[in-house]
């Protein structure tokens, strides 16, 4: 009898251990795509993230009884999984390492942390997001995190707390921080003077 896809995480999980294979690949399905956009909104490569997905259900096979639905939801076991293997390859790669936040004036003029749109209007939207991806890879890793879970994967800040380890509270000021820090990046990037050209017409 074929399962339904309408059965929550935990109700898949628990068939799984119990050794039914089809609630393992439809929870894979539903789940994997948002870990793997978690992993290289993160790390920027595609074969990081694309290990540390593999990675991440390889280990939720072989310790899916490590998971207490009394914590938070599997989606957040399974990114707090993903966040480790990630800060961990980071970690020893270095090409992906992040710039010092703190040598970034955020007490000037209040008016320079303006919307996104306001930063971002006289660009194409191709520009846009290779300029944001480029932002975010440029964040320190715990600033990076919440942007990526909160901003990008819409995470409620109470599952982001229980993936970062840390409180709601701590969720929500690192956040904040964290977007001064993009709002002021792509700010210098727009700003930047950009070389003239010039290009001969023949007739």
């Amino acid at each position: 009898m074929a399962l339904s896809s309408f059965l929550s995480d935990y109700d898949l999980l628990r068939l799984m251990m119990a050794g039914n294979e089809e609630a393992f690949t439809i929870l894979y399905r539903r789940r994997q795509g948002g870990i793997y956009r978690f992993a290289i909104q993160m790390s920027g490569s595609e074969s990081i993230a694309e290990d540390v997905t593999q990675e991440v259900f390889l280990l939720l096979m072989r310790e899916a009884a490590g998971y207490d639905p009394e914590r938070g939801s599997l989606s957040a076991y399974l990114y707090g999984i993903a966040r480790n293997f990630v800060l961990r390859r980071l970690q020893q790669d270095q090409r992906f390492a992040a710039i010092d936040d703190e040598k970034i004036d955020l007490h000037a003029d209040g008016d320079r942390f303006t919307a996104r749109a306001d930063l971002l209007a006289d660009l194409t939207k191709s520009e846009t997001v290779e300029l944001v991806r480029a932002a975010v890879l440029s964040l320190p890793p715990r600033y990076r995190e919440v942007v990526v879970l909160c901003d990008l994967q819409e995470v409620n800040y109470a599952d982001a707390a229980v993936i970062m380890g840390c409180a709601v509270g701590t969720v929500r000021s690192r956040l904040h921080r964290a977007r001064a820090l993009l709002a002021e990046k792509l700010r210098a990037t727009v700003e930047e003077p950009r070389p003239v050209t010039t290009a001969r017409c023949f007739a």
